[in-house]
């Protein structure tokens, strides 16, 4: 017996595997997504580093978020409408196809003599647009494939096997952009979406409910109504996007790294946030027993701010990588708190559009977030810039719990919306 209580508190810490052992979907879904998030880092890695060594501004990096901004909003609440009216599978399956041949424009450009500018711009764009559709589709999916008593811990395995493609993915840019080229780096990325796209044709198909409306700005409407009634979600949208508002200098990182003459740590840079992500997704599984997952929201957000304000402050090296690893893991509790809110209260028939919202909410945020990133840091200098970013993101998601309280206080066993979601029923994919 002595043996088996250390086994036992093993078992409460690591992740919880029932997700993956209740549903073949989310087996394949899971395995899909590491592949396709280690080639989208190798790229996102690759882009900003391109475009820097094309314009060595700070301006014309962070204006990549600009770019990015009206396709990411306009698409993202069609994407919801549309998760809502067509079958989810073939909305990620289409854009799927559709971000490796993005990949491919950034590859033929990158292989001539001289790169040109502007179709950097353009593909950043087109990939928030497709990025926009596929995310609400995928998202809602989430609570089709998974128990209702499961989706913690599948909010908790989705997040680490999104970092774990950001550890890689970014640490082997890192390399291969340094020593092979940013053609190495688009080529490989093409790669990955080819092994994504033939994985997601084996989806079960997720037709919608026979009576689904079709895409319309009075079903976009309709959800955001619903969005606004509901206090719990109005402060996960809203304290996500402060906090990747004002603390999101992802876009300055490369003037970051020159500023503290350590070139070769952009890489690590970009890696060490997910690297706190993992680490405690490593040590998730004591979240399946918390059900106030509003908490989860607003002391993540906080952790974060704090983190990336030590990462300005701070002019050693080390101790930058080590904040934004503190910083990662902040994110991860904080996103992990939301995914579970968003999929234990929303009801079936709005999940796509909620998930158009849901994408506006963390995807506007670093957007506008690169933006302010950049031209701060042309004004104010690159480490003023992301230290007073995470100061105003501590400031700004401590007003907005205060001013919306019902997030602090959410109850998964006790809210009225969770209790309706949990009495819909059970997922109707195939569990194996």
């Amino acid at each position: 017996m002595p043996e088996e209580l250390p086994a036992s508190r093993l078992r409460s810490i690591l992740p919880d595997l029932a997700p993956w052992r209740a549903s073949a979907d989310f087996r394949l879904l899971w395995v899909q997504g590491l592949i396709t998030n280690f080639g989208s880092f190798m790229a996102m890695v690759a882009l900003p580093l391109q475009i820097k060594e094309l314009t060595d501004s700070p301006l014309a990096v962070g204006a990549m978020g600009a770019v990015e901004l009206v396709p990411l909003v306009l698409f993202g609440l069609y994407g919801g409408a549309l998760a809502d009216a067509v079958d989810r599978r073939k909305v990620i399956l289409a854009t799927e196809a559709g971000l490796g041949l993005l990949a491919l424009i950034l590859l033929v450009n990158a292989l001539l003599p001289d790169p040109v500018l502007w179709p950097l711009y353009v593909v950043a764009a087109g990939v928030s647009a497709l990025a926009g559709l596929q995310r609400p589709a995928l998202d809602s999916l989430m609570a089709r494939i998974v128990p209702h008593d499961h989706l913690p811990a599948a909010a908790a395995l989705n997040a680490l096997r999104w970092q774990l493609g950001a550890i890689a993915g970014p640490s082997l840019a890192g390399l291969v952009v340094a020593y092979a080229g940013t053609a190495t780096a688009y080529a490989t990325t093409i790669g990955t979406f080819t092994v994504s796209v033939a994985m997601c044709a084996r989806l079960t198909p997720a037709p919608p409910a026979h009576d689904a409306q079709k895409p319309s700005l009075r079903g976009i409407a309709e959800g955001a109504r619903y969005a606004w009634s509901r206090p719990v979600l109005l402060g996960t949208y809203a304290i996500d996007l402060a906090a990747m508002f004002f603390a999101f200098p992802n876009a300055i990182f490369p003037f970051l790294a020159d500023s503290l003459g350590a070139d070769w740590s952009l890489g690590l840079m970009y890696a060490a946030g997910s690297v706190g992500s993992v680490l405690l997704s490593l040590t998730s599984g004591w979240t399946s027993r918390v059900r106030r997952h509003g908490l989860f929201v607003v002391v993540g957000a906080v952790v974060w701010g704090t983190a990336m304000a030590g990462a300005g402050l701070f002019g050693n090296v080390w101790l930058v990588l080590a904040c934004l690893a503190v910083a990662g893991a902040g994110d991860m509790l904080s996103g992990l708190g939301r995914s579970t809110i968003w999929n234990q209260t929303i009801p079936e028939e709005l999940r796509g559009r909620l998930a158009g919202i849901e994408v506006l909410s963390y995807s506007v945020g670093p957007q506008l977030g690169q933006v302010r990133a950049g031209a701060m840091a042309g004004w104010t200098g690159t480490r003023a810039a992301v230290w007073s970013g995470g100061v105003a993101c501590v400031a700004a998601v401590g007003l907005l719990a205060a001013a919306l309280p019902q997030l602090i206080t959410y109850d998964s066993a006790t809210d009225e919306d969770a209790a309706r979601r949990r009495a819909a029923g059970q997922p109707t994919a195939t569990a194996v």
